[in-house]
């Protein structure tokens, strides 16, 4: 009897796929990797079988946060053969810019990475694609901080530019940060992250199916920078925040990233003698070993700064993510009579204090920002002085392209405190201003506290918190959106939602983003949007408790923090957790 042949089944095609992406793999040890996988898979190894249809699922998708994903080979990875693709589409994108505004020599990009596994292989192959293409490139000397990158874009005039960080992902994770300016992109977002619709035309001119030995990579020509870049960042930034001799007592941490020496060297020279780095965390390690999550927002990771903060008596500490594009700062807060670290619009509001100080020093004219999940303090503190307040969408690419803007922060802890230098969020320069802020508050025997009550007891307490769901899949974020959509809370935290805003129809002259606002009766705002990079839903919660005198800042606070726990409680209700 003749069997008939069996028909091929999705994981044959998955196989074979695979089978493909090994051979044209030109990165022998990924190559080898996906070998092994692939074998395993055919003899019915179940983890092996999920990990090929999970790293074959789709390409890596591009977009305005650029790439994020896991190292390894597929194209839902991160690896050599995604990193050429998305190379080479930027090549063809700058090109063709380049064409229409008809550039009279060719497009130049500026390459930076951090210490992250692969990351230096991915800046050079990233390098040798676009010469390859035609275009002019220049590669960081060492693995340095985004803002670093940030800078020398504008500062070399460049028209595009590459980081390859994953910022504080987790240690298996690497990415890529596209940035446009030069000539491709003028005015007050020359040198800012990419926004639509520059990311999607950057992503149509990917082509996820080109072989990854097949996309041309030039063995040299590109342009090997100097120290004199980051040189060039810290003398800038001393010009532009000061230095004098102060007695502040200071604890950094890198967390395993890349800021430690260059932000080290800036408080050196800014005049402070007291830092003391957290020596375990000092050096960059792509493994992060003494915290479970690199972020100094998770709990834990700052635990050895603050040690090393009593041991130290230390009056200040500044701890930088990864990539050192963020800032977190802790200190000793007199009411708990403990060390605690500054949530992120504490700390937004004191940096917006001290700029509107400076705004209103130097005639007024500027502009302060923030997004639009950031807490609404600092627009009540810059209509008291007269001072124009811009609210954004989420992230710093929309915060940076704000015209005049002369401060700008989201609460992710995000600062941007010399925007003449750099169009995003720079964790480097917010040290230096932090420490310059508490130094002289010191002087004066004042805290950080000290001017977050002074703001609460004119403004009213402002309290923020998130509530954040992690998900198995992103699929499962349109459901929950949806069930918020048609079943909204009718009241939270006590008080009657007497707001609903779907974010999507635009807010406030903002463009359409996913999201809903809910707005009380007692002023508690809330916003529900899905996270950009990961598969998270968050929600922004913020209540407002008045204060007429001082001795009633504490009782605020409590009351607030009291109305925060049951909003978290009734979202949670509201979301069928």
């Amino acid at each position: 009897m003749i069997r008939p042949a069996s028909s091929p089944t999705a994981d044959d095609s998955l196989f074979a796929h695979a089978e493909q992406w090994a051979a044209s793999d030109p990165d022998a040890e990924s190559a080898a990797q996906l070998a092994r996988t692939l074998s395993a898979a055919r003899q019915g190894d179940a983890v092996s079988l999920s990990e090929l249809r999970t790293a074959f699922a789709g390409p890596l998708a591009f977009g305005t946060a650029g790439l994020r994903g896991p190292i390894g080979p597929g194209p839902a990875r991160m690896n050599v053969v995604v990193v050429r693709q998305t190379a080479a589409g930027l090549a063809r994108f700058l090109l063709a810019a380049a064409a229409e505004k008809g550039f009279d020599s060719a497009p130049h990009v500026v390459i930076g990475f951090d210490a992250r596994h692969r990351s230096a292989d991915f800046a050079r192959e990233s390098a040798a694609v676009l010469v390859a293409a035609g275009v002019r490139v220049s590669v960081l000397p060492k693995p340095l901080p985004t803002p670093v990158l940030a800078f020398a874009m504008r500062r070399l005039g460049a028209d595009g530019g590459i980081m390859v960080t994953a910022s504080h992902n987790p240690p298996a994770d690497n990415g890529y940060k596209v940035y446009l300016g030069g000539r491709v992109v003028t005015g007050a977002g020359q040198g800012a992250q990419i926004v639509p619709p520059s990311d999607a035309l950057i992503a149509a001119a990917i082509d996820h199916d080109a072989p990854g030995d097949a996309i041309p990579a030039a063995a040299s020509g590109w342009e090997e920078l100097g120290d004199e870049v980051q040189e060039e960042y810290i003398s800038a930034a001393l010009a532009a925040l000061g230095s004098a001799e102060h007695d502040l007592r200071i604890v950094t941490t890198a967390m395993h990233g890349v800021g430690g020496e260059t932000l080290l060297e800036l408080l050196t020279r800014a005049g402070y003698a007291g830092v003391t780095p957290v020596a375990e965390q000092q050096e960059p390690d792509p493994d992060f070993p003494t915290v479970s999550f690199p972020n100094p927002e998770e709990p834990g990771a700052i635990d050895l700064a603050l040690k090393t903060a009593e041991r130290e008596s230390a009056d200040l500490v500044i701890a930088n993510d990864p990539d050192a594009d963020r800032c977190a700062v802790a200190a000793f807060d007199p009411a708990l009579q403990a060390w605690r670290m500054l949530r992120g619009d504490e700390l937004g509001a004191i940096f917006g204090h001290w700029a509107l100080q400076r705004l209103q020093a130097e005639g007024g004219a500027g502009v302060v920002a923030n997004s639009i999940v950031s807490s609404r303090l600092l627009g009540a503190m810059a209509a008291s002085v007269g001072a124009e307040h811009r609210q954004t969408l989420t992230g710093f690419k929309w915060i940076a392209r704000e015209e005049g803007l002369r401060f700008g922060f989201e609460e992710a802890i995000g600062y941007l405190v010399t925007p003449e230098l750099v169009r995003d969020k720079d964790g480097i320069t917010a040290g230096l201003a932090i420490a310059h802020i508490a130094a002289a508050l010191k002087a004066e025997g004042r805290t950080l506290f000290d001017v977050l009550d002074a703001l609460y007891l004119q403004h009213g307490v402002h309290l923020t918190d998130q509530l954040s769901l992690r998900l198995d899949s992103i699929s499962l974020v349109t459901p929950l959106m949806a069930r918020l959509r048609t079943a909204p809370p009718a009241e939270l935290g006590g008080s009657e939602v007497v707001e609903v805003h779907d974010l999507t129809e635009g807010f406030e002259g903002l463009p359409p983003t996913e999201g809903l606002l809910y707005l009380t009766r007692d002023r508690s705002r809330v916003i529900v949007r899905p996270s950009g990079t990961e598969p998270k839903l968050k929600a922004y919660i913020e209540t407002i408790a008045d204060a007429d005198a001082s001795s009633e800042v504490q009782a605020a606070k409590a009351l607030g923090a009291e109305r925060i726990l049951q909003i978290r409680s009734d979202l949670s209700e509201a979301l069928g957790l």
